[in-house]
């Protein structure tokens, strides 16, 4: 399973550090476990994180809030659990947040049929999401309005010197992580854009996924979640992650899709 994940590709840099710790002597499971446990990681309630076979998980009790209440992440035989524990051991505090949001709305309104905006947009976040960090200044801004407004040419042809340079793609969500085992041109991660001054663009990889997970934190913990806060990104048109993103290959208005009359920025 795992020997078909190709590392070389740029949209796993954000978890292949995790991923190298890693070791043909256990189970992934166990290997999570010893690295939240070096780490240091815990819950929102401060109980020790570590990964579980799935049959753990009693019947009737939510995923999330199971996390919540004991710190054991049930996790089965397959790439999507695989990344998502490669994505705990990455950003820690991101996940602790969310699983905390989505395990409040759990113990408010019980598990139902409706998730509610704020479990809807933990969800989508922690399965679907990108981190775009874009440089705080004139440049930076109009590539966020370009993104938002779909003007996919500017965005991705036009301003294609910013990328790398002055906008970096970290993907967060593990499902996201799992359909780009198997590529598509229309695969599109929900977006979530930070501000980052000149200094972030200074700091190492260690130190800018630290600061990523520390920012984007604290801003769940003031703010909250919705749906709303998202954009949408074509992951294989970030420039530089896909062979042969010429000016057809962005004109291909199937998967760049111009903006919807009326749609909400």
């Amino acid at each position: 399973m795992l020997a078909t994940i190709d590392w070389s590709r740029p949209w796993y840099e954000s978890v292949r550090d995790a991923a190298g710790r890693l070791s043909a002597q256990a189970h992934f499971r166990d290997e999570f476990s010893q690295q939240a446990a070096a780490l240091g990681l815990r819950n929102h309630l401060g109980l020790p994180l570590s990964f579980v076979p799935q049959e753990d998980l009693p019947e009737g009790t939510a995923y999330e809030e199971h996390i919540g209440a004991t710190g054991c992440v049930p996790t089965r035989d397959n790439l999507h659990d695989f990344f998502n524990g490669l994505v705990w051991l990455t950003f820690p505090q991101i996940k602790v947040q969310l699983n905390a949001l989505q395990a409040a709305q759990i113990a408010l309104d019980g598990v139902g049929k409706s998730r509610g905006p704020a479990r809807d947009g933990a969800t989508i976040f922690d399965e679907n999401a990108a981190l775009l960090v874009v440089r705080d200044n004139a440049d930076g801004h109009a590539l966020i309005e370009a993104l938002r407004e779909h003007r996919w040419h500017e965005a991705f042809v036009e301003r294609r010197a910013q990328w790398g340079n002055d906008a970096q793609t970290w993907l967060f969500g593990h499902a996201l992580m799992e359909k780009l085992v198997a590529p598509r041109k229309a695969i599109t991660a929900h977006t979530r854009i930070l501000l980052a001054g000149d200094d972030f663009f200074t700091l190492d990889h260690a130190a800018r996924r630290a600061w990523i997970d520390a920012t984007v934190a604290r801003q769940l913990a003031e703010e909250g979640l919705s749906t709303a806060g998202f954009t949408p990104m074509q992951a294989l048109g970030v420039p530089g992650w896909w062979p042969g993103q010429d000016e057809a290959f962005y004109a291909d208005a199937t998967v760049f899709r111009p903006k919807r009359a009326g749609a909400v920025k």
